[in-house]
């Protein structure tokens, strides 16, 4: 084996390593909301945990990535320490999927037509052009992203073949034969096994080295389950890693996985040894084969998965004394741990669900604050100032959060979210803004102890359920992505803004007939022009959510059609108007206040 051959198999192994991220990169685009109604799912009950682990690993194909998105949710408070360990176990179960796909390459060139249909080297070479026409012509990126899994394949098995021919010397080297009977000793081939894995972060490569190994050289069942033993071990190293910086129970998260792995092989491996050392059993000294180390790998995690899943709170325990929390831990958890771009999609929809957590406490204030006008409660008033905090800390965070994400390989669809949830978010905050700006207002009739006129006090009455109307139906249909709840918007906001105009005229009139003094004519127009800003940010939240729904609708476009052509706007229109309206208010309060 020359220096040119140890090239050729380094770049096989990148080639492999590149399809191994294309492929699952594919796939996870392709599944996007499947996988994210998978996660979502996820309950206490340990069996559908740990099938969700195995199906979302062989989706995205590997487990250390699960692992270290795990600790990313946990990190951020969305999953609790007891629901990740039945997934981390599924998990290694669901990452056998790829040595099954590698194991093809083992069908003999003499086989039946079926059989040699299924050998790589038959079909990926279709698959690579299937895939690459796909990409350049399909129009929908669901199809581009289906053909980067075909192509994914291809590279996958184009590395694997680079590297079994720069093994292929190997066979014939006696020096090669010395240190596979040094492999022998079972301990040697754990380590070498083990340290690889570490080294390239990957147990599904590693495995595949091994297969590759066996495509041209004699290694015997006695070497390779040591060496399968020490790759399920060395994987837990991305979540060690991915561990630093983190709160205590995410560190937890990685020492389960660490935990649960030390013990599968500390059972096993000595075991092996011992059964290995009394009894003389002939496949021992066979070769294995690819299909071997398939299988080895697969039955291996079968047994340890449901040998150890009766113990999990065990192994919960075990964490947590091992990793206890440390003096000045702080309750507290991330916002948005930035371990949940691994797995973009899901991140999108993370940060889709704080901005729904936003988006409450900005309702909580607006509704709060309007409130206050009437009836002024200092515990009250600290609580919105501190909800306005926490607001400005959402829109910093996500905001921050989403830009990064954006920078991510992102299907349409969620590139067209993210799009709308940087709008939305920045609707929210301002609505939270101008709830601060109400209960200021609040404030300064409270100190001043000045009232304002009865019939002003009735026609913000009407006002204020017009627009706590339009907040509860602009944030229903952003919860729900409703597109006729998100239609109604429009309407309403139209009727406001009549309101406001018509109630500033009247206001006007009052204070040229001396009803209202200069200083609370200001404050009374402050309120009117918030409320009239609140309403139009719930109709750019609802414009959004149409949006999302039809990509060819053009903002501008579409609020500034012709109004009066449209029947369902027409409807909506007059009937929001008879409800709130200021000419008649005794009849407007007593309908609203029923």
């Amino acid at each position: 084996m020359d220096i040119f051959s140890i090239f050729t198999l380094l770049g096989g192994l990148a080639f492999f390593l590149y399809g191994i991220n294309l492929m699952s990169s594919g796939l996870e685009k392709v599944a996007g909301g499947k996988l994210e109604m998978m996660l979502k799912k996820m309950t206490s009950n340990p069996a559908k945990s740990f099938l969700l682990g195995a199906v979302i690993t062989a989706i995205i194909q590997s487990s250390s990535a699960v692992t270290v998105m795990l600790i990313g949710l946990v990190n951020s408070g969305i999953m609790t320490l007891s629901r990740t360990v039945t997934v981390i176990i599924g998990a290694n179960l669901g990452t056998t999927i790829t040595a099954w796909m590698l194991s093809l390459t083992a069908i003999q060139a003499n086989a039946g037509f079926l059989f040699k249909l299924l050998k790589p080297e038959s079909f990926s070479p279709l698959l690579a052009f299937v895939g690459i026409v796909m990409m350049l012509a399909a129009k929908t990126n669901r199809r581009k992203n289906v053909g980067s899994i075909f192509i994914g394949f291809a590279i996958l098995m184009f590395g694997m073949g680079l590297m079994s021919g720069a093994m292929a010397p190997l066979a014939d080297m006696p020096s090669f034969r010395n240190t596979m009977i040094a492999f022998t000793n079972p301990i040697l081939g754990f380590l070498v096994g083990m340290v690889i894995t570490m080294i390239i972060q990957s147990s599904s490569a590693s495995i595949g080295i091994l297969q590759a190994l066996t495509l041209v050289a004699g290694v015997s069942w006695e070497v390779a389950i040591p060496i399968i033993l020490g790759q399920n071990l060395g994987t837990c190293i991305s979540a060690v890693l991915a561990s630093i910086g983190v709160n205590t129970n995410a560190k937890r998260v990685a020492g389960i996985h660490v935990i649960y792995n030390i013990l599968s092989v500390g059972i096993c491996f000595p075991a092996f040894m011992i059964i290995n050392a009394i009894f003389e059993i002939p496949l021992m000294s066979q070769n294995i084969n690819a299909f071997g180390v398939a299988a080895f790998h697969t039955i291996y995690n079968i047994f340890t998965a449901f040998m150890l899943l009766p113990f999990c709170k065990h192994i919960e325990s075990l964490a947590i004394r091992f990793i206890p929390e440390s003096k000045d831990e702080h309750k507290k958890s991330v916002l948005l741990d930035e371990r949940l771009l691994l797995a973009p999609t899901f991140a999108v929809s993370e940060c889709y669900r704080q901005t729904i957590k936003m988006a409450d406490l900005v309702g909580f204030n607006l509704i709060s604050s309007t409130k206050m006008l009437k009836s002024y409660h200092q515990k009250k008033a600290d609580q919105i100032r501190d909800n306005e905090i926490k607001i400005d800390t959402y829109e910093d965070k996500l905001d921050s959060f989403l830009i990064k994400l954006s920078g991510k390989e992102l299907s349409e669809e969620d590139n067209n979210k993210i799009s709308q949830l940087l709008l939305a978010i920045g609707d929210y905050e301002r609505i939270g803004d101008h709830a601060s700006y109400i209960l200021k207002i609040a404030e300064k009739l409270k100190e001043s102890e000045r009232k304002l006129s009865s019939e002003a006090v009735e026609e913000l009455k009407v006002i204020v359920h017009a627009v706590s109307e339009i907040f509860t139906i602009s944030l229903e249909a952003y919860k729900t992505d409703n597109v006729k709840l998100a239609q109604e918007v429009e309407p309403l906001e139209a009727v406001i803004k009549k309101l406001v105009r018509k109630v500033k005229t009247r206001h006007i009139q009052r204070l040229k007939d001396g009803q209202c003094t200069a200083e609370l004519s200001f404050m009374f127009s402050d309120l009117l022009n918030d409320f009239r800003r609140v309403a139009a940010h719930c109709g750019n939240i609802a414009t959004s959510v149409i949006q999302l729904q039809d990509k060819s609708l053009d903002k501008h476009e579409y609020n500034h059609r012709n109004k009066d052509e449209d029947i369902e706007f027409v409807s909506k229109y007059q009937d929001y108007k008879s409800r709130y309206s200021v000419s008649n208010l005794n009849k407007t309060l007593e309908n609203i206040e029923v």
